[in-house]
């Protein structure tokens, strides 16, 4: 303990010393957060393996603390049926999602679909603002909707997420993602 203190103040006066004859040290880099891999399987997405290939990629693109990659051992599972698009959260980067033709149907863009149901996945919680720059805003946007990008808040969100820490805007952290069930319907 005493060779602690000792090692401190020497460093202290050295740092001091250094400063007043001009010599700067530089501190340590921060250490960044490890990039989390999540791994997805599309194979029982039928049609829209594509999107989901898309949706990852436009993730991969605007968040740095995790990757989202095709192969197994999965912990996400991507089916296609006839109802609305939902995902089944069971943890941070893990769960199901369904690709529902209902909203395809209705005119909703493909892939903004999937990057959002790969949004819960992430840990993005359904933010019905109406706006087209909000990925999360779902089908509350227009069906004219093409943005399939998170917004920056968004992206944030999902990096520190992914680092553990909190985003200003967003209750809780990582502990305060909470299973659940997501649908993408109207009303």
């Amino acid at each position: 303990m005493l060779r602690r203190h000792l090692l401190r103040a020497t460093l202290g006066l050295l740092t001091l010393a250094t400063s007043l004859v001009g010599v700067q040290v530089a501190a340590a880099p921060a250490t960044a957060a490890p990039v989390r891999t999540v791994y997805y399987d599309a194979s029982r997405a039928g049609e829209f393996t594509t999107n989901f290939t898309q949706a990852a990629q436009i993730w991969n693109s605007s968040v740095s603390n995790v990757r989202l990659v095709a192969g197994t051992p999965a912990t996400v599972t991507i089916y296609v049926d006839s109802g609305w698009p939902r995902a089944y959260v069971t943890g941070l980067g893990s769960g199901r999602v369904y690709m529902g033709w209902q909203a395809v149907n209705q005119g909703y863009d493909r892939t903004r679909i999937a990057t959002h149901e790969l949004g819960h996945i992430l840990g993005l919680p359904d933010r019905r603002t109406g706006l087209c720059s909000d990925l999360m805003s779902g089908s509350s946007a227009p069906v004219s909707c093409r943005n399939a990008y998170p917004s920056a808040a968004e992206a944030a969100r999902v990096d520190a997420l992914f680092a553990g820490g909190l985003v200003p805007g967003y209750a809780g952290g990582a502990a305060a993602i909470v299973a659940g069930t997501y649908v993408w319907t109207t009303g």
